[in-house]
């Protein structure tokens, strides 16, 4: 495949965001290249998130990519808080008028961009090395990359920066132009993926005095199990044994009754982190997903937030086409960070209350345990929590 040497909108990051803005662009008729500096099986190999809200279904049918997710991914509407040995549960749908949640991996959901995007003889470059973002200050943005011992170059209108935390986009904003807010959490999940049936149809978040757990999924076969670790922990000294000795350790009598143990399909550690990057836009270059904001996993929004930004983005580089306007591309990074800012809020909120901390005392499990009691027994505190995992609607105002 020739790719162009000039495009309407130059997309860094071959990742969730990236093709989804890719594949809303195409179907609205405006030309894009993907950029991705890994190749499309390394994307295709990263295991992340798998809980989807209305508003990333809502999308990915938009996109024209929904058939396969609406026939494989599984609706939930709620899930389970275990602490002090008991389970609670929260009702999303009752408490939110009937809105779920979906189970979908993103693997899954990237294979479906990638298919979409082949089929539709779209150019995406894999191996892109060295890619540079110049002149987005201007009305003639170019990125720059290199391929195969060659030096490329693409003019475009736009360039969207949906290449990760550690990207070149968010690394070429002039310093004096960003606020970056971030906060470390003294703690990491450690995560196995295995072909095991789930200890239960819903996820169960569990507030142990060993520390927090999660057990979720990715099918009717597939278990994706989290264990709150040190830092210091490196994964070679977690054997599949140890794992499945430390999760029952955290569920309850019931779960262990019902856990099913295999081998692991991965393991790995990851950190958890707060972050936010203000603004988003820089001239005409933008920020989306990752490149703009990390959020703990703990609320399900990482994947939730990518999609939103996308989905203000490629209104936005729509309408701007379409009506001459530039309204929604000046309104881009205050609707994403109204947005951010609610999700931040909330998953630092959860992190906070269903973890332990390293330097807690025996009250602040206490602190947190009434809290729970209060919220699972209030039903405006309940609803709070399902408001929040749902996700709350898109705002296209000012």
């Amino acid at each position: 495949m020739t790719t162009p040497a000039r495009t309407q909108v130059a997309i860094v990051g071959a990742g969730p965001s990236g093709l989804l803005l890719g594949q809303l662009l195409h179907r609205a008729g405006i030309d894009n290249v993907v950029l991705e500096r890994q190749t499309g099986d390394y994307v295709l190999g990263r295991i992340r998130a798998g809980i989807l809200e209305q508003v990333s279904i809502d999308l990915l049918d938009e996109a024209g990519v929904g058939r396969r997710m609406h026939e494989e991914g599984i609706v939930h509407g709620g899930f389970e808080l275990l602490f002090g040995g008991e389970r609670h549960r929260i009702d999303m749908n009752r408490l939110t008028g009937g809105k779920n949640v979906m189970v979908y991996g993103q693997t899954e959901l990237t294979r479906d961009l990638m298919d979409a995007r082949q089929a539709a003889g779209l150019p995406t470059v894999y191996e892109a090395r060295n890619a540079s973002v110049h002149d987005y200050n201007t009305s003639k943005p170019k990125v720059k990359y290199e391929k195969d011992g060659q030096s490329f170059e693409i003019a475009c209108d736009f360039i969207a920066g949906c290449d990760g935390f550690h990207g070149v986009c968010r690394a070429s904003a002039p310093r004096s132009a960003i606020t970056e807010y971030e906060k470390v959490y003294p703690f990491g999940w450690l995560g196995m993926l295995s072909d095991t049936r789930p200890v239960s149809d819903e996820l169960i978040y569990i507030n142990s005095p060993r520390g927090f757990s999660l057990c979720s999924q990715r099918s009717r076969t597939r278990s994706r199990y989290y264990l709150q670790v040190p830092l210091t922990d490196k994964i070679e000294e977690w054997t599949d044994d140890a794992f499945w000795q430390e999760l029952r350790l955290r569920l309850d009598d019931e779960g262990r009754d019902r856990l099913v143990t295999g081998p692991s399909l991965e393991k790995s550690i990851a950190p958890l982190r707060s972050f936010v990057t203000e603004p988003m836009r820089f001239g005409r270059m933008f920020l989306a997903g990752d490149a703009g904001h990390i959020v703990p996993p703990t609320g399900a929004k990482v994947l939730n937030l990518a999609a939103s930004d996308v989905k203000y983005l490629s209104s936005a580089i729509v309408e701007y086409y379409r009506d001459r306007t530039e309204a929604g591309i000046d309104a881009y990074s205050s609707r994403c960070l109204r947005r951010i800012w609610k999700a931040e809020r909330f998953s630092w909120w959860f992190t906070t209350l269903m973890h332990r901390f390293p330097d807690d005392a025996a009250i602040v499990a206490k602190f947190q345990h009434a809290e729970l009691d209060y919220l699972l027994n209030s039903e405006s505190g309940a609803r709070t929590i399902a408001e929040n995992y749902v996700g709350l609607p898109l705002d296209f105002g000012e």
